[in-house]
């Protein structure tokens, strides 16, 4: 392939990262632009916390103006990390039911494409009955909003704890039982994925890994794909995100998952470290995966 052709190729790919809405999601965009975004995923709320303000109407407004003005396309929503649809605690499973409606609410509010959310933990109660508790949980909250356009895509999982979704096996159940295709779909992390043992540091790991994907739960149900390299070793079941090339991962599993042609059009979106410069760190990512991109003679 010339030289002008993987330049297009690479200019062609959804890359973006996550961006912060302080002082009002309306300047999450614009914060998009600045350190060049195509795509971006934000908060709707805080996400360590259970109460939201609303979403004044004027305030949505400016933040479609700004996304239109900035050309920023998909959006992505992630959802507060305090909700555990697996949980089987009357209480908690409560709150999360709700405050998982809301981020279903806020979403559509905004106009988002996709709301992802991890599978959860199930505290003890066993993988079978955490699987089950998240994929009815979900398809009641999709039911009661059937007339939302906003999907919701379920993010693999590292492994730590009791937390589920650490094989791409517990994903394809989950869909299974949800059985609401249409409404649904997958977030791939690459930090998650190798700590929880799938081992893409080279061409052929990568592609075995990404053929047990495609078998196990469907290359197209994959809406979302999240790039960060990790601080921890393969296996480790420990999430701990690092600068893309800068963990153990490493460069070559960037490279290959962005020549894949059947990733086209998937965002693909940056959590790495924002340092004390998140525009300057984000900048520095997005410029290191646009450089794989464009061919294999880029180091």
């Amino acid at each position: 392939m010339k030289r002008r052709q993987r330049q297009q190729a690479a200019a062609d790919l959804l890359l973006g990262a996550h961006m912060s809405i302080a002082g009002g999601v309306d300047l999450a965009p614009l914060r998009g632009k600045e350190v060049g975004c195509q795509t971006m995923q934000l908060f709707t709320k805080s996400s360590n916390q259970w109460r939201a303000r609303p979403l004044p109407p004027d305030e949505i407004e400016r933040y479609r103006a700004n996304l239109l003005v900035t050309g920023i396309a998909p959006v992505v929503a992630h959802d507060s990390y305090l909700i555990n649809l697996a949980s089987t605690d009357s209480g908690l499973h409560r709150k999360s039911m709700a405050g998982f409606l809301e981020e279903l609410e806020r979403a559509e509010a905004l106009g988002v494409q996709y709301l992802v959310t991890h599978p959860g933990a199930h505290m003890g109660a066993g993988e079978e009955t955490g699987l089950r508790q998240v994929a009815t949980s979900i398809r009641e909250l999709l039911k009661q909003t059937k007339s939302y356009r906003v999907q919701v895509v379920i993010e693999t999982a590292a492994g730590q704890g009791t937390s589920l979704g650490h094989n791409f096996e517990q994903i394809a159940v989950l869909l299974d039982q949800i059985g609401l295709p249409e409404r649904t779909g997958v977030c791939l992390d690459t930090c998650h994925i190798f700590a929880a043992g799938y081992d893409i540091r080279t061409p052929d790991g990568y592609a075995d890994v990404i053929g047990a994907f495609d078998a196990a739960v469907g290359i197209p149900h994959l809406k979302v794909i999240h790039l960060n390299d990790s601080k921890k070793e393969l296996g480790c079941r420990v999430d701990r995100h690092e600068h893309i090339g800068k963990g153990n991962i490493g460069l070559e599993a960037f490279r290959c998952l962005l020549a894949d042609s059947r990733l086209k059009g998937i965002p693909m979106i940056l959590e790495t470290p924002k340092d004390d410069d998140f525009v300057l760190a984000d900048r520095r990512n997005l410029a290191t995966l646009r450089r794989l991109a464009e061919g294999p003679d880029v180091s």
